[in-house]
């Protein structure tokens, strides 16, 4: 076996890939797979000005390389959004354009971590967050949050993982995976113990920022807008989720001046400037007014209250409350322990013992994707993405159930 960068070797592979491809593998051979597993809003069609826009630039010719931190037009219309939206005040030079949410997140903790550092993820968390830390040479420092607290760091969780060696605290809000989202007064209690650690820079992931369902009650806090945290905060957001745009693969950063050029070095050094045609989607994005983002989030809003309910109708599963994103992610541990029910009278018993090994079953068995909780930082649970199609989603939920309650005490 050929010598492996050990950063490479410390990462492990995404389980929503995973999942994913073993769905896909099941499908190719003629299986009829319900996946729940892919967090994209796939039943929805992307807005028409979008579409028009990339048709248009196609048509135009504006298929070439554009500037590596984006085209001058997008990144205006960031900084304008950002100041609609959060009260941020940020130019042009501040926000890089990336390939995805995602590729924004890694340059930026690529750009400020050292081998010795340590990364604050509390936990559950996205997925690739704790391997890209890995990947960058720093170590993640996880924190488990709890369904009873809404999932939300409490400052003394914060105060206590704090050492010399954290770099940064990365946030997700909402969140992907728990549907949880900070209250503001959570996010200034956070605030108030990093006033007291200056080295400690935060992300600021709001990729989910326009998906959120409690009005006035509950709103998007950007973490940059708290006093004295604009200059210790980079803003992570994107067109993936808010515009269902997923393949349009289209994430930016705000940022610090300094920050934001560090950003840019590496990008220039990687995948120089996001695509072009999906560059000029954005800005039609960004322009077009909210109104097909509020069509989708009516429609989230229904599946939402749906997975709520069938999850309340199966025994022993706890969920908290989804109050933003378009995810569940019920604890399901209390049926750990338990046998595949073919297996019972046989001298080999097959036990649930833990999250990946529920996933696998209920994917071979009952023809459903959901994610392992364990690649999220906790076993206890499954990730549901409920944005696709809303009859696929009745059915999913009505086998999620059969298998759990299938499943046999011994």
């Amino acid at each position: 076996q050929a010598d492996v960068n050990p950063n490479v070797a410390r990462m492990k592979p995404s389980a929503t890939i995973q999942i994913h491809a073993l769905a896909t593998a099941l499908k190719e051979k003629g299986e009829e797979v319900i996946s729940l597993a892919v967090g994209e809003p796939n039943d929805t069609r992307c807005p028409a000005p979008v579409l028009a826009a990339a048709q248009k630039a196609l048509s135009d010719g504006r298929t070439y390389y554009t500037s590596s931190a984006g085209m001058l037009e997008l990144r205006r219309e960031v900084c304008l959004k950002l100041k609609r939206d959060n009260g941020l005040d940020y130019t042009p030079k501040q926000v890089v354009v990336s390939n995805g949410a995602k590729q924004s997140i890694m340059q930026l903790v690529t750009a400020l971590v050292a081998p010795d550092d340590e990364v604050i993820i509390p936990a559950p968390y996205w997925t690739s967050y704790p391997d890209i830390c890995r990947l960058a040479g720093c170590s993640p420092k996880i924190i488990r949050t709890e369904a009873k607290d809404g999932y939300i760091l409490s400052p003394s969780q914060l105060e206590a993982a704090i050492t010399p060696s954290t770099r940064l605290l990365i946030l997700c809000t909402p969140s992907n995976p728990t549907g949880s989202m900070y209250p503001k007064a959570a996010l200034e209690a956070l605030a108030a113990v990093l006033r007291r650690h200056p080295r400690v820079f935060v992300v600021s992931d709001e990729i989910y920022e326009y998906i959120t369902y409690m009005g006035e009650e509950l709103e998007h806090v950007s973490f940059a807008s708290l006093s004295g945290m604009y200059e210790r905060t980079a803003v992570i957001n994107g067109f993936s989720k808010g515009f269902a745009m997923t393949g349009f693969r289209l994430g930016y950063v705000a940022a610090p001046l300094a920050v934001a050029k560090l950003c840019a070095k590496v990008q220039g050094q990687i995948t120089s400037c996001a695509c072009s045609i999906s560059q000029h989607a954005g800005v039609a994005a960004l322009r077009m007014g909210m109104a097909p983002v509020k069509e989708m989030l009516k429609d989230f809003r229904k599946k939402r209250q749906f997975v709520v309910d069938s999850l309340k109708t199966i025994k022993g599963v706890v969920c908290s409350k989804l109050v933003g994103a378009f995810y569940a992610l019920p604890q399901i541990s209390s049926y750990y322990g338990r046998a595949i029910p073919d297996t019972i009278g046989s001298e080999k018993k097959t036990i649930i013992s833990d999250s990946t090994a529920f996933c696998k079953y209920l994917l071979s068995k009952y023809k459903v994707a959901l994610v392992p909780g364990a690649g999220f930082g906790d076993d206890r649970c499954v990730r549901i993405s409920y944005a696709g199609d809303f009859q696929e989603l009745k059915k999913a939920m009505t086998r999620l159930k059969a298998c759990l309650e299938s499943l046999v005490v011994v």
